[in-house]
């Protein structure tokens, strides 16, 4: 499906960007590779991908709170592959805390990582997708695109600048056979969500077991966690040509979450 194409997942090493980043490798694109994480297992994980998939996978370590490392992650990407067909911006952090002791170095991080970075990367892909009248960028924001939740003040305020960042810049490249979605998922178990837990019932002052029943699956009719596998299999669908006429959208992908 994707022959051809190249694929920047940010935030890829672990959790939901990494199942983007194989999904979209097994479909044919060739992936650049981006997070933190032990170096050795990282190249494991590049290299195991690129011998089950067939297809050029890179690795760069760029902070995404940091635009100067941005800036070189995306050149190092057009000198590999020759730019980026799909854009992925999944690279988040989470803070758990009630906002009057919200650390502002930790607002700050979240802030950068989880909003500014995806202007940052849609900025510096943008004009060599104009110039060859194809792109697709998807946005991993978060069913807290769409509501909020206690004690997450900086996140909740992060994705809901995903979500409106998303509308404009679709907008800007209507007609120019560029789309632009995000995608809100639910409470997916990966490990950001597994370090939140105890932040969270430290909180409230609950059991984890709690938080998990009472908080994290309490939001979701279904009282079943996403997958990551239904993310990544989204996140392609919007990437195909099935997916043309769907842009500046906001998609939930949370059992249910958001219809209450």
């Amino acid at each position: 499906m994707f022959q051809g194409k190249t694929a920047l997942v940010t935030g890829s090493t672990s959790g939901i960007g990494l199942g983007i980043a194989r999904h979209l490798a097994t479909l044919g694109a060739n992936v650049m590779l981006n997070g933190f994480g032990d170096p050795a297992e990282i190249e494991r994980l590049r290299a195991e991908i690129a011998e089950r998939s067939g297809v050029q996978v890179g690795y760069d370590g760029a902070d995404m709170s940091d635009p100067r490392s941005i800036e070189a992650m995306m050149a190092q990407t057009f000198d590999r592959f020759g730019g980026v067909d799909l854009l992925i911006n999944n690279a988040g952090i989470q803070h758990v805390a009630p906002v009057d002791e919200f650390p502002p170095a930790k607002w700050d991080a979240i802030l950068a990582i989880n909003l500014s970075a995806a202007f940052h990367t849609v900025r510096l892909a943008l004009p060599r997708m104009k110039q060859q009248g194809f792109g697709r960028i998807v946005n991993v924001a978060s069913a807290h695109a769409l509501v909020a939740s206690p004690f997450k003040s900086a996140y909740v305020a992060a994705k809901h600048g995903i979500a409106g960042f998303t509308k404009a810049v679709a907008l800007e490249v209507a007609e120019l056979g560029i789309t632009v979605n995000a995608i809100c998922p639910g409470y997916v178990l990966t490990p950001l969500v597994e370090q939140q837990i105890p932040d969270t019932a430290k909180a409230r002052g609950i059991t984890p077991e709690q938080v998990v029943r009472d908080v994290l699956l309490a939001a979701q009719p279904t009282k079943k966690f996403v997958t990551v596998e239904q993310v990544a299999a989204f996140t392609a669908f919007l990437c195909s040509g099935d997916a043309a006429s769907i842009t500046g959208a906001v998609l939930p992908i949370e059992g249910g979450w958001t219809a209450h």
